[in-house]
């Protein structure tokens, strides 16, 4: 389990602690775009748990043109099943197959996060 789902909520801590939420969200969501290969010193990749219920994928590059882009996938996690929203797309639940690299990615995340943390505890 990430670790912020050990702290409260953003909105219910005192102003004091948001910045340690916010850097915790980070360095989770650096971790988590390591998951699926390296990263190009041009591009910037992030995948992270925000909530109990909402996963986030989001990815940054320049084009061939140099023109900055970026694509930012949301995972809603709800009792009736999980739903993929992106851009301006009407939110749809994920695939089989979807559903299956989903839960994969879910259990990697969960395992090198808290390799991580643990390794940055130990120092």
């Amino acid at each position: 389990m990430p670790i912020i789902n050990y702290i409260k909520k953003a909105q219910d801590m005192p102003l004091i602690n948001r910045p340690a939420y916010r850097n915790i969200i980070r360095y989770e969501a650096k971790v988590g775009g390591k998951l699926f290969g390296p990263v190009d010193k041009n591009r910037r990749r992030e995948f992270f748990c925000l909530d109990r219920n909402t996963w986030v994928w989001h990815e940054e590059w320049s084009d061939e043109r140099a023109r900055h882009q970026s694509v930012t996938t949301r995972y809603d996690v709800r009792p009736n099943g999980i739903f993929k929203i992106q851009g301006d797309q009407p939110h749809r639940r994920l695939t089989s197959d979807e559903l299956t690299n989903f839960y994969q990615a879910v259990n990697l995340y969960y395992d090198r996060v808290s390799n991580e943390l643990k390794r940055l505890v130990e120092r």
